[in-house]
């Protein structure tokens, strides 16, 4: 079943992601000293010829670097790969996953392989899960039986009070509503936990998607409408085609309310905290009582609202809807959120628009990569402590350890440094600089698991388990200490995040591998990847929303009122250059939507450099490959963004995804920096050649 993630919490290198998890006890180590182990550290003690960790086989020797790094770096490979019929993206970071979820099929083998199984166990859990996913004929024999029940209690809704419960009890089941509530960390107050509402209720990827004119988004939405009717086909309703226009119409309306994803990236717009006995001054057409009830937040005195405009919209809509076209809406929403767990039937109808006609994808993937995913977000660190026993080098995590404190102590110097900013802000950043929390490799304390059943022949019941565990699990946390050991990544996750409500960088153990984390590379390398990554998630404690939050996690204002000023002039900048940026000749890259993103590859690049400069101690870098310590640096930055996407997938990321496309995460903050043209001897006439006064410095 599908489930809401709110971007109003992390911003990570890729995707915005939740930050949330639980924990028991400690990863166990094996300290035992034995002669083997005491060769190997004598043989380690030998010097270490380390690489450039620059593939040269990649490079394109026919594009100058001054017109375009990105592709001179990545050219080669760009030429001789292709995007598989089962993918929309192929890269360095589609590389990774793809060794992680072969690491992670091979874990759930090894599991599933066990004889002697304990029921109720972690490992029975996983291996269990897997085979009721795995297990297609079943499915198929079963058809939609798994939700009839979920059918028959839609369809018993007698009245408009009991249709505001179920949008609660639906949504704890993964059913989708007009209302997305959950319970996060209150921006203002970060020693407590706090209920919120996001508006939701749409099954294309945005608002925009519903009202753009164009000849592509007019046969999208028709493509959509004959989706839902084909879904509702399937699933053995009558007048499948009434009512998916039925759907549009209501979803369109909907849409319309919605705040655009640009205006939702303002943290200090979407803080609206209102009592629980005022929420009928937005709309007095809901029950907010038994909706809030059915949550299990009753005793709750107040409530986060993130878009208020949307909830007096919705509160119109709910109105004057009729109840029977309500439950023909959550009929699509149970059958939407459970298709891709029902009939092989449902399940391809389900990826032929969302990932074929979205996203471009030509083929399903191999129905063991989608069950690994359905067991990754289930049962996430079960499988993420055998990973890294298996996987994770302590080593890596020393070492990464230091590169971050490098970092941090490079981001200092950096802000004492800056000739824009006043002494009092200086000293207020570099106190939240000091308080940023490093998470590496894995959780301190692991995930309980205990409270979920699983069994080998109900998926959708084993799913609903999960959702239950879980709501129950976040009603805890209003009763709870902040859970500062929480994850919001698995350790077997290739990305990154920052959490400005606990001023946290987390770095999972499976993106420290190459070509972002090389432990057999000269140092330039890792400073240029891994080292930016560090930088990029630090540099979103001060973009233009995570500045907006002091060294505790609260939305706090810690600028003077130049300072911020003078920030804003120089953010702008940045989101003019960007939107400069062509992706297509109908198609510029949104700098408002990615403003954040592009303000952490800058600071993260620029302070990596520092870092590395830093880390030399006025020594010269060694020359390898025939490269400067400066080249490589630039080269190993430009390198983890290598890759490929789908137009359609390229399309649908610049319309909702927060980051800009790869290649302009790569020229965009080198064009902006003097000692990438230094090293690469960029000058005025090079395609890459902005002018000194219009560079933009930040951090």
């Amino acid at each position: 079943m599908k489930s809401f993630v709110t971007g109003a919490i992390c911003s990570s290198i890729l995707l915005l992601s939740g930050c949330q998890s639980e924990s028991d006890k400690p990863i166990e180590t094996n300290n035992k000293v034995t002669a083997d182990s005491k060769v190997e550290a004598i043989k380690a003690t030998k010097p270490v010829k380390l690489t450039s960790g620059i593939d040269l086989n990649n490079i394109d020797k026919s594009v100058r670097p001054q017109d375009d790094f990105y592709t001179y770096i990545n050219g080669g490979w760009l030429k001789t790969h292709e995007i598989p019929a089962d993918k929309t993206s192929i890269g360095a970071f589609n590389d990774l996953r793809e060794q992680s979820i072969a690491d992670v099929k091979e874990i759930i083998e090894d599991v599933s392989k066990q004889t002697d199984l304990k029921p109720g166990s972690d490992e029975q859990k996983v291996g269990d899960l897997f085979s009721s996913y795995m297990d297609m004929k079943h499915r198929n024999e079963l058809g939609i039986k798994p939700i009839e029940n979920e059918i028959k209690k839609i369809a018993a809704i007698k009245d408009k009070n009991e249709l505001a419960s179920y949008f609660a009890e639906g949504q704890i089941k993964g059913i989708g509503s007009p209302l997305a509530f959950y319970i996060a960390i209150d921006a203002k107050d970060s020693s407590r936990y706090a209920t919120h509402i996001w508006q939701a209720g749409i099954g294309l990827p945005d608002r925009d998607y519903y009202f753009k004119d164009d000849a592509r988004s007019k046969k999208l939405r028709e493509d959509y409408v004959k989706h839902i009717g084909k879904m509702f086909q399937l699933a053995g309703f009558n007048n499948p085609e009434k009512s998916a226009k039925k759907i549009m119409a209501l979803e369109t309306r909907l849409a319309k309310y919605h705040r655009d994803r640009r205006e939702n990236r303002d943290s200090e717009k979407r803080y609206n905290k209102f009592l629980v006995g005022d929420l009928n001054k937005l709309t007095d057409q809901f029950n907010w009582t038994d909706y809030l009830k059915a949550q299990g937040v009753a005793d709750q005195v107040d409530i986060i609202i993130n878009q208020p405009e949307f909830i007096e919209g919705f509160g119109k809509i709910f109105a004057d809807t009729s109840l029977e076209d309500w439950k023909t809406y959550l009929d699509w929403n149970l059958i939407n959120a459970t298709a891709g767990m029902l009939t092989e039937d449902l399940d391809n109808q389900n990826f032929d628009f969302y990932s074929r006609t979205l996203n471009g994808r030509k083929e399903q993937r191999p129905l063991w990569k989608r069950g690994v995913g359905v067991v990754n977000r289930a049962l996430g660190e079960v499988i993420g402590k055998i990973y890294v026993k298996r996987h994770f080098n302590p080593e890596a995590k020393k070492r990464m350890t230091q590169l971050v404190e490098n970092l941090r102590d490079a981001y200092k110097v950096s802000i004492e440094k800056l000739d824009w900013m006043s002494d009092k802000t200086k000293e207020a950043a570099i106190k939240k600089l000091k308080a940023f929390t490093p998470k590496i490799g894995y959780p301190d304390r692991w995930k309980d698991y205990s409270g979920i059943k699983i069994s080998k022949d109900d998926l959708i019941g084993n799913l609903l388990s999960t959702r239950l565990d879980g709501h129950k699990k976040n009603l805890q946390k209003l009763h709870d200490p902040i859970h500062k050991w929480e994850w919001g990544m698995t350790p077997q996750t290739v990305n990154a995040y920052y959490n400005p409500t606990q001023n946290e960088i987390v770095f999972p153990a499976a993106i420290l591998q190459p070509p972002f984390f090389n432990m057999k590379a000269d140092d330039a390398v890792n400073y240029g990847g891994i080292g930016a990554v560090i930088g990029h998630e630090m540099g979103h404690g001060f973009d233009d929303q995570g500045s907006k939050f002091d060294g505790e996690g609260n939305l706090n204002n810690w600028w003077s009122d130049s300072d911020l000023a003078e920030f804003k002039n120089r953010t702008t900048k940045l989101v003019n250059q960007y939107a400069g940026y062509k992706v297509f000749d109908d198609l510029n890259v949104d700098g408002k939507l990615t403003l954040g993103e592009n303000i952490g590859d800058l600071s993260g690049v620029t302070i990596a450099y520092r870092a590395y400069k830093m880390s030399l101690n006025g020594k010269e870098a060694p020359v390898i490959d025939g490269l400067t310590g400066d080249q490589r640096f630039f080269m190993g930055f430009a390198q983890i963004w290598r890759g490929k996407r789908t137009e359609k997938a390229l399309r649908n990321q610049v319309a909702t995804n927060p980051h800009s496309p790869g290649k302009f995460r790569a020229l965009g903050a080198l064009s902006n920096m003097p000692e990438f043209y230094k090293a690469f001897n960029l000058k005025e006439g090079d395609a890459m050649y902005i002018k000194p006064e219009d560079r933009v410095k930040i951090w």
